[in-house]
């Protein structure tokens, strides 16, 4: 069946071997003036131009101006909340609902805007293990697990004891104050947690008290250092845009 589409090939092959042969004097003689090259339109004039937001940037305005609105614009319908090891959100509600309670946004103190707005200014995330497409912030420390066993049984501690700093040269100070004296930087390795019962930061809660490898007591503001497996903000991409995928933590009582 292939054999005729073969034929016509070879008969195209042998008009273009005796066209080839003409070549030489059919240019000479029938050959258009070379075409000039089409004009370049200029460049666009430099100016101003309308600024794109990214989504953490649009997350910190909302976060700022506490806009229940644009927030739940933002927010997967399928939202997930996993305080332990399984979704509780109400499959009932929107996705706003779920998360305001999650987060506790509502009532008159609302604090869960300050905690929206330290998830927005987060820089690193990891993909979630068990969705795909999910990506949770912030992402958990790498560090030698064997390592960490051995020091929490050396110290009769456990995880909820240790955290980990978000970046490396932490001033420590002397005291739960932002002038205190500098006592010692943290690296970035786990930290030692340790308990706070003075009265004017069990109430502000604004720093933690630590002890450095070397030895050190002191305090970093708060939001400087994470908690091993603590509570995660989690994405998503729907369609061209990132939205709020779930939560990651809390407490179910809330």
């Amino acid at each position: 069946m292939r054999h005729p589409r073969l034929s016509c090939t070879h008969a195209v092959a042998a008009v273009l071997v005796i066209a080839g042969a003409l070549a030489p004097m059919a240019v000479t003689a029938q050959s258009p003036p070379p075409a000039q090259a089409p004009a370049q339109s200029p460049p666009p004039a430099l100016g101003p131009y309308k600024p794109v937001a990214t989504f953490r940037t649009q997350l910190a305005e909302i976060a700022k101006n506490k806009d229940r609105a644009a927030l739940a614009r933002i927010v997967a319908a399928n939202f997930f909340w996993v305080p332990e090891d399984k979704d509780i959100a109400d499959k009932q509600k929107s996705g706003i609902d779920n998360l305001s309670k999650a987060l506790s946004l509502d009532g008159a103190d609302g604090f869960g805007w300050e905690a929206l707005a330290a998830y927005a200014a987060e820089t690193t995330a990891m993909a979630d293990p068990q969705r795909k497409g999910v990506f949770c912030a912030p992402a958990d420390p790498t560090f030698d697990e064997k390592a960490a066993e051995q020091l929490a049984n050396t110290t009769q501690t456990d995880a909820a004891d240790w955290a980990f700093p978000i970046r490396d040269g932490i001033e420590v100070r002397a005291a739960a104050k932002q002038d205190a004296p500098v006592v010692d930087k943290l690296g970035l390795y786990l930290v030692r947690v340790l308990p706070d019962d003075s009265p004017a930061n069990a109430v502000l809660a604004t720093f933690a008290k630590v002890l450095t490898a070397g030895g050190k007591v002191g305090y970093v503001p708060i939001e400087t250092i994470l908690p091993i497996g603590g509570e995660q903000l989690c994405y998503l991409k729907d369609g061209d845009a990132w939205k709020i995928a779930g939560f990651l933590g809390g407490e179910p009582s809330h």
